[in-house]
C-alpha cells in the first residue's frame, strides 16, 4: 500500500491538485488511478506463462559457493 501512494505522490503529481473543488479533484484522482491500473495491467505478463524466476540473494549465492546444501522453501524446516 505504501508503495502505491509513494507512486501517485511522487511519479503522478498527486501532492498537488490541478482543478479547483473537491468535485474535481476527485475525478482527477478517478482518473489517474484508472491510467494507473492500465499502465500496471499491460506490464503483466499473460496468464499463461510463469513469473520470471527472482535471482538469488546473497546469502543463497554464498551457500551454493561453499556447496551448503540449502532448502528450497523455509517452510521445510519447520515441523
Amino acid at each position: 500500500m505504501e508503495s502505491t501512494v509513494n507512486e501517485f505522490a511522487h511519479g503522478h503529481g498527486m501532492r498537488r491538485c490541478r482543478y479547483r473543488g473537491q468535485p474535481k479533484a476527485h475525478l482527477q484522482h478517478v482518473f489517474t488511478a484508472i491510467a494507473v491500473n492500465i499502465e500496471r495491467l499491460s506490464g503483466q505478463s499473460s496468464a499463461n506463462e510463469a513469473p520470471p524466476a527472482r535471482p538469488p540473494t546473497a546469502f543463497q549465492d554464498f551457500l551454493d559457493q561453499h556447496e551448503i546444501p540449502r532448502l528450497t522453501s523455509w517452510r521445510a524446516a519447520s515441523g
